[in-house]
């Protein structure tokens, strides 16, 4: 069993959305912003290969949309995802299977592409299956208007039309032998975080639930959670499994720290060692 840390680039969002009631005099030390209030944030991605399976865990924004959308997220990086992957040594034709936290144009917009053309859309990993929740699949084709602006039709439907979606609750045999998927309904509907065994150690892709290391006190929630409590409640929870159990959390977004493990202090959860993912398997 082998993984690797995948970079899909990176991109700007809002401070104060990524933080939430948080003052940006607190977020601001770790997170510093631009003149327009933007941090940068990476769309990291997990690749592991086990066995005959090699699973991908998110696939970054692609690059679908035309100019004018690109430049409200400011990406920026030398790197894409397909890049990333090949400097692994692998080629897309290899991925066996793709996990999709959830459908956010950030985690899975990588997953459909551009034919040569640019005349239809194709599947990025054409030999994969594509796993996401049904519950989730079905908030994101009839969304809600707090997250219209970020589930896109062309990023979802045609995995359908492929024939190459398919849901992690409706499967009778485990499709991962050591990958559990556990699930969160804070941030979005039933958003998938894989927990992986690795030679006795625990890895969780905690997804956004804990999208950086800045996020890991309770209060430290997104404003575009649909239910900030209640990732709150589910923080609290991971993050005391974490603690009990010395789970290594993987993070998709912060744009430096890649994993960290976790420790409980009198204030509350604090970071107990944190650095690239090779450094802690």
């Amino acid at each position: 069993m082998k993984l690797h840390s995948i970079d899909a680039g990176n991109f700007k969002l809002d401070g104060g959305a990524m933080f939430g009631v948080v003052p940006k005099s607190f977020w601001q030390k770790t997170n510093p912003a631009d003149e327009n209030n933007l941090c940068s944030w990476a769309m990291r991605c997990l690749l592991i290969e086990d066995g005959n399976q090699l699973i991908l865990i998110d696939t970054g924004m692609g690059d679908k949309q035309d100019d004018k959308w690109q430049s409200y997220y400011y990406r920026h990086g030398e790197v894409d995802l397909v890049k990333s992957i090949r400097a692994k040594g692998y080629a897309e034709n290899e991925v066996t299977d793709v996990i999709l936290s959830h459908l956010h144009f950030d985690h899975c917009g990588g997953a459909v592409k551009w034919n040569a053309d640019r005349t239809h859309f194709e599947m990025t990993f054409p030999n994969a299956r594509y796993w996401t929740h049904s519950a989730h699949f079905e908030s994101a084709i009839h969304p809600n208007q707090r997250e219209k602006s970020t589930f896109f039709k062309e990023n979802i439907l045609p995995i359908q039309e492929a024939g190459q979606l398919f849901f992690t609750d409706k499967v009778i045999e485990k499709p991962f032998s050591n990958i559990e998927i556990l699930t969160a309904d804070g941030h979005t509907e039933k958003m998938l975080m894989p927990l992986i065994t690795y030679q006795g150690k625990k890895i969780l892709f905690i997804a956004d639930t804990v999208p950086s290391q800045s996020h890991i006190p309770i209060p430290y929630v997104m404003g575009y959670d649909v239910r900030p409590l209640q990732t709150m409640e589910e923080k609290s929870v991971l993050l005391n499994q974490a603690v009990e159990n010395d789970w290594i959390l993987f993070f998709d977004h912060d744009p430096t720290v890649e994993c960290a493990s976790i420790k409980m202090t009198e204030k509350g959860f604090k970071v107990k060692d944190n650095g690239r993912l090779d450094a802690f398997l």
